[in-house]
């Protein structure tokens, strides 16, 4: 295990998700960088460091000498939301080699990096082939393939599959294989009240509730739900589908095949079920978000015939809704698509978001919500980091748990 002490630098830090990590397990960080303004603000607040901005202007010589290199480099260029253009990103795929550039004047004992699932995938794996050759080459050992984790799998209330990529300098060691296989492993139970602030506790409650409009749209598909005793099609249902033939949809023919496959089963469904929906459309020509395009329902959890839409979490989408069990919630992101208390009828606050991604409650949270929800969607998992640095750094119990000649 790393010796306590240890120095550490923050590249590309938020608001700092690996110092929180780095910190609890004694490291002292000595450089950070991010080029978000309100990053900055938000990572001085918290831990008293001025944060530099643009890293590819930044001199390696002038960042003073560190064990263990942090950097959760810009995911946009490769993730599923973004245009995947990889390394063809100017502004931000060729960022990871700056932290090469670094790492090979620093020659640290560690690097810890952090993306999105998609990197491993990208560009039919030749992304992460050359992101493998190029620490290699740099002087450091990393496994072969990278290693995707998710909060749930070790009982925390977030389901983010992302890509963390364990680096050591090869004079030091050597990384035994991570193994973690989701399907032979019981995963823990997670549960979000783990998490959630009583509401007599959230100042200004008010204005995290939802609004009657959006009540209105989810009693709507809460009576298409029970109507039908939650038979569901076993795809997301439009609404612009729910008509006796395929004939009907406009541009079928040009649909994809997945979008056909889709519209096929909404069509068997509404026929199934057509008393019922034809009395449930008339209904919903009076509900204005459903007129105003949401009328989109991907249903994500348990199919009991007692089920309702206010047991569970769910996300307004631009096209509608999606629902999930209250087990763990989806992935925070940058993007507005912050999620529901349907039990509540609220959305979650930015503490929650806090919590979700296991910073303490002495954190100080940015005072505009818009900017909060954004920068907690932007971080690392504390805890997940923690994991990977205490296998990496060789901590006993860690290592025995999670190396594959151990399971």
């Amino acid at each position: 295990m790393i010796r306590k002490g240890f120095k550490f630098i923050d590249l590309f830090c938020g608001i700092g998700g690996f110092h929180q990590a780095m910190t609890s397990l004694g490291g002292k960080c000595v450089f950070a960088s991010d080029i978000d303004k309100e990053c900055q603000k938000t990572y001085r607040e918290n831990y008293g460091i001025e944060v530099i901005g643009d890293i590819t202007k930044v001199d390696a010589k002038d960042i003073e000498p560190f064990n263990v290199l942090c950097a959760g480099f810009p995911c946009q260029a490769f993730s599923h939301a973004g245009k995947q253009l990889g390394f063809n990103d100017q502004t931000r795929g060729t960022l990871f080699f700056d932290v090469i550039r670094i790492a090979k004047h620093h020659k640290p004992e560690y690097m810890l990096l952090e993306n999105v699932k998609n990197l491993a995938m990208h560009d039919n794996g030749h992304t992460w082939q050359v992101i493998y050759d190029t620490i290699q080459a740099a002087g450091y050992n990393v496994l072969k393939d990278p290693v995707i984790f998710s909060p749930h799998f070790i009982g925390l209330p977030q389901n983010r599959e992302r890509v963390f990529i364990m680096c050591i300098r090869k004079d030091v060691g050597d990384i035994p294989e991570f193994a973690f296989d989701v399907k032979k492993n019981d995963l823990p139970k997670c549960s979000i009240e783990d998490i959630l602030l009583d509401d007599s506790e959230i100042p200004n409650i008010e204005k995290y509730r939802i609004n009657q409009k959006q009540i209105d749209l989810i009693n709507l598909w809460d009576d298409l739900i029970k109507g039908v005793k939650c038979d569901l099609p076993g795809c997301p249902i439009y609404g612009e589908f729910l008509v006796p033939s395929t004939m009907e949809i406009p541009g079928f023919d040009d649909f994809p095949a997945w979008k056909k496959d889709y519209a096929t089963k909404n069509v068997a469904y509404y026929l199934k079920h057509k008393t019922f929906i034809d009395g449930w459309m008339k209904r919903a020509e009076k509900v204005e978000m459903y007129q105003n395009t949401r009328r989109h329902l991907e249903w994500q959890t348990y199919r009991g015939e007692n089920e309702s839409m206010w047991n569970h979490i769910m996300q307004f989408r631009q096209s509608g809704l999606r629902v999930k069990r209250p087990t763990y919630f989806p992935a925070l992101v940058a993007i507005v698509q912050t999620s529901i208390l349907a039990m509540r009828k609220r959305y979650i606050v930015p503490r929650e978001c806090a919590r979700i991604q296991s910073f303490p409650d002495t954190f100080k949270i940015n005072p505009d919500d818009h900017i909060a929800y954004k920068q907690f969607g932007n971080s690392v998992n504390v805890e997940v980091v923690k994991l990977f640095a205490k296998y990496l750094f060789g901590d006993k119990k860690t290592r025995e748990k999670y190396t594959k000649y151990n399971n």
